[in-house]
């Protein structure tokens, strides 16, 4: 597949999940053999693992939206900046639902292989996402004395 059809193939991945909201997409858009590299907390490196994590924000995060801010492709490999945007009604991490949005920006790699993703890596802002949650305290800002 071109480079292209690449970042093509991850748009419809991120407009399915939001539009559809089923983890079965998953196997659709998945290599069987598919890999995380780094996996959220708890689930698995492989492709139930992500079904099982994609069910999890689901529950917790059921308005849940992405954003593509930006992507770029280059042979196998499609990079994407993305935001997303949900309200926690649901349990995230043992977190008890806070009713509270959050936004949450990320960077993704992933890799394609005749025509599914075969590799995921991702670095996520749960930091800002937990302040947000208000289950970990922002820094104090310092006062200017005048």
């Amino acid at each position: 597949m071109s480079s292209e059809e690449n970042k093509a193939l991850v748009r419809q991945y991120f407009a399915e999940i939001d539009s559809r909201r089923d983890p079965a997409i998953i196997d659709e858009f998945l290599a069987p053999d598919f890999v995380s590299h780094n996996p959220s907390p708890g689930f698995g490196t492989d492709r139930e693992g992500q079904k099982q994590s994609f069910a999890h924000f689901l529950a917790a995060t059921p308005d849940g939206s992405h954003v593509i801010d930006d992507m770029v492709a280059e042979g196998d490999k499609v990079v994407t900046r993305l935001t997303a945007h949900g309200t926690q009604s649901g349990e995230l991490f043992g977190i008890p639902p806070t009713g509270k949005p959050m936004t949450m920006t990320g960077i993704v790699v992933h890799r394609i292989a005749d025509g599914k993703i075969v590799e995921h890596w991702h670095e996520i802002d749960m930091l800002g996402g937990l302040q947000q949650l208000g289950v970990v305290p922002m820094p104090e800002q310092p006062t200017s004395e005048g």
